[in-house]
């Protein structure tokens, strides 16, 4: 544990040192991107130790704040959170050095929030008391505040981070309410003093739990935020919130649940829903954007909803009885966690290195780049595929687990089965859905002839930007084919979720096949290259044009578009995604020229979110008699407050 506090205390040190050198960007940077890699390596030894040991360690001081203690504890859970914390938060560090080399922004501040960040998160998952891991919450939401606004200048940054912060205010008043619950019988916030609540109360903090982490994990319709905050925000930025920071709100969830023992069945059905809804929808509004990093934010969404339907196929199974069918099912969905933060940071950083290697994001603007960028052409379309769940990457083994548990919960009788259908249905229409999104995302961008100039002219990133990259490629590979390492493990976080320690080794057997087959094929890929340059050892292989479709001449207007690849997709959903098309009008015979531009609309935002905060706006209207600028009104105000808590309190 020792080492732990000391990796924290690395991550502020070199923070603070990155605000000292803010006169001198490029030491600032690399001050932090130093303290990074250096509180990864110290972090790593104890949250290793915890994970394939299934040991437990705390750390208690005195802390004079009411309610407060200093009670950190590193168990199997916090632990295997904790490695994506530490693993992808050192590779942004590294690849934001290559990426902001030469910005004229005040890097120094942005270092600081990036190392601050990280330690924040670190604070959320080992933190043994409310109030302490409160303090962590809004440390990790003003750090990624700051980030989210570091295109300051632009109008989309600020809007973006000011969304962020009202969601992240919310959520952090739903969960001082649900602490305030299960605390109130307690008379501390100390966890481990919690006592368990049943009925109304029990399902009143599962709902401000379930709204307040989930304003943070971003699954629909809490996820307004996301597919602002993640393209407005620094690549590597993104890479560290789409891969750790959301996933504190899973974290969250399953944590608060532990204490809400003897789960209700209601509970389960709740978590499916969402989370069906959210892989389906995520997937799907995926596929209709046309900004790269949108695409990923609301893939991103898509993954905390498969993650959220594992989850509630779990307390489903524990409610009704069957607890191997629930250890598999949060095997799987803890295991999605860890394989997601790898090839989504993977993603973000090749998105980072398309926008900056070409200098814009936008889906039809792009192409070629394959030629112009084959590290980063090549290192995408890893991540795609590991998206894709296709074997032998990671993405398949965590969506495996989830197809298992589903079919086994298709063998049991009545509500069980029909849990086991919602959750294997949703994630194979999902699958599909994504499998698409990638495919027009990496294909537009990478395939065909530039369509744009900034395309033509784009160049490869610096090796300060590709090697991340392909250290995580080299892990989501690895992870894929060692996926029975983390057996052990994941049986560990699992029981420490479950309540229980019945969770043993019910995940082995299907991962052992996952792992066989992804080497088999692994092997015989190898063999295929080998074969191939054997062959053409010595000789250049023939080139020659391609069917030019009738055209003697084409160019890049003639091939298929963003928009193009998924039009079939997105009409066929028109009724959901509210896609708004202008198409030209032609009446010359010769037309010199058309165009047309289609765009999916934010449905949730203007539904949703815009109503509520024009009622909101027009009901605090109405109470603007009480702010008159009358400093002694305000006093007033204040002391009434007291005496009112004082009697209350009496």
């Amino acid at each position: 544990m020792l080492l732990l506090l000391f990796s924290f205390l690395i991550l502020l040190g070199s923070a603070a040192l990155a605000l000292c050198l803010s006169g001198n960007p490029r030491r600032a940077q690399d001050a932090a991107a130093y303290g990074a890699v250096a509180a990864a390596a110290v972090g790593l030894v104890p949250a290793l130790n915890s994970v394939f040991t299934g040991s437990t360690e705390t750390f208690a001081a005195a802390w004079p704040v009411p309610l407060g203690s200093l009670s950190f504890s590193l168990d199997p859970l916090a632990a295997l959170f904790l490695l994506p914390v530490f693993v992808l938060s050192a590779f942004s560090a590294v690849y934001g050095c290559g990426y902001l080399a030469g910005s004229s922004k005040p890097l120094g501040r942005a270092a600081a929030a990036f190392n601050l960040l990280a330690a924040a998160m670190m604070l959320v998952f080992t933190a043994a008391n409310a109030v302490l891991f409160m303090l962590g919450w809004e440390l990790m939401a003003a750090s990624s505040f700051l980030l989210v606004l570091f295109d300051h200048e632009k109008e989309q940054a600020r809007r973006a981070a000011f969304i962020y912060l009202a969601a992240g205010g919310t959520g952090a008043l739903m969960l001082l309410a649900a602490f305030c619950l299960l605390g109130a019988g307690a008379g501390t916030l100390d966890f481990a003093s919690f006592s368990p609540l049943s009925g109304a109360a029990a399902g009143a903090a599962f709902l401000l739990a379930l709204c307040g982490f989930g304003l943070k994990a971003g699954f629909i319709p809490l996820h307004v935020w996301l597919p602002e905050a993640h393209p407005a925000a620094p690549s590597h930025v993104s890479a560290v919130m789409s891969g750790v920071m959301i996933k504190t709100g899973v974290y969250g969830i399953i944590r608060i649940m532990g204490f809400l023992h003897p789960w209700q069945e209601w509970w389960g059905w709740t978590l499916i829903a969402v989370g069906a809804v959210s892989c389906l929808l995520g997937a799907l509004f995926a596929l209709a954007q046309h900004e790269l990093k949108r695409v990923l934010a609301y893939s991103s969404i898509e993954n905390v909803g498969i993650i959220m339907m594992a989850l509630g196929l779990g307390v489903a199974a524990q409610v009704y009885g069957s607890p191997a069918l629930a250890a598999l099912a949060f095997s799987g969905a803890l295991l999605h966690v860890l394989n997601h933060s790898l090839f989504k940071g993977l993603l973000f950083m090749g998105a980072g290195s398309v926008l900056h290697g070409a200098g814009t994001a936008e889906l039809e603007a792009l192409g070629g780049l394959g030629r112009r960028m084959p590290r980063t052409a090549l290192l995408f379309l890893v991540g795609s595929a590991a998206a894709c769940a296709l074997p032998p990457l990671n993405g398949f083994a965590g969506e495996f687990l989830i197809y298992i548990a589903s079919f086994r919960g298709l063998n049991s009788a009545g509500p069980l089965a029909l849990a086991g259908v919602l959750t294997g249905l949703s994630l194979a229409a999902a699958g599909a859905l994504a499998a698409a999104a990638f495919t027009r995302a990496a294909g537009t961008a990478f395939l065909g002839e530039p369509r744009a100039v900034r395309a033509a002219d784009a160049h490869e990133s610096s090796p300060l930007m590709t090697a991340p990259m392909f250290c995580l490629a080299l892990l989501c590979l690895a992870a894929g084919l060692g996926s029975p390492l983390m057996v052990g493990p994941l049986s560990a976080a699992a029981a420490a979720a479950l309540g229980s320690a019945e969770a043993e080794v019910y995940a082995a057997v299907p991962l052992i096949y996952v792992s066989a087959a992804g080497l088999i094929l692994a092997a015989v890929g190898l063999i295929a290259a080998a074969k191939r340059g054997f062959f053409l050892h010595g000789r250049s292989p023939a080139s020659g044009p391609t069917w030019d479709c009738g055209y003697a001449a084409p160019t890049s207007r003639i091939q298929y578009g963003a928009s193009s690849f998924a039009q079939p997709l997105t009409d066929f959903f028109q009724p959901i995604l509210r896609k708004i098309g202008r198409y030209p009008v032609i009446s010359e015979y010769f037309p010199a020229k058309a165009a047309f531009s289609a765009e999916a609309q934010p449905v949730f935002y203007n539904a949703l979110y815009t109503p509520v905060a024009v009622r909101l706006r027009e009901l605090a209207y109405r109470f603007s008699w009480l702010q008159h600028g009358r400093l002694q009104i305000y006093i007033m105000y204040i002391i009434v407050t007291l005496i009112g808590l004082l009697l209350w309190k009496l």
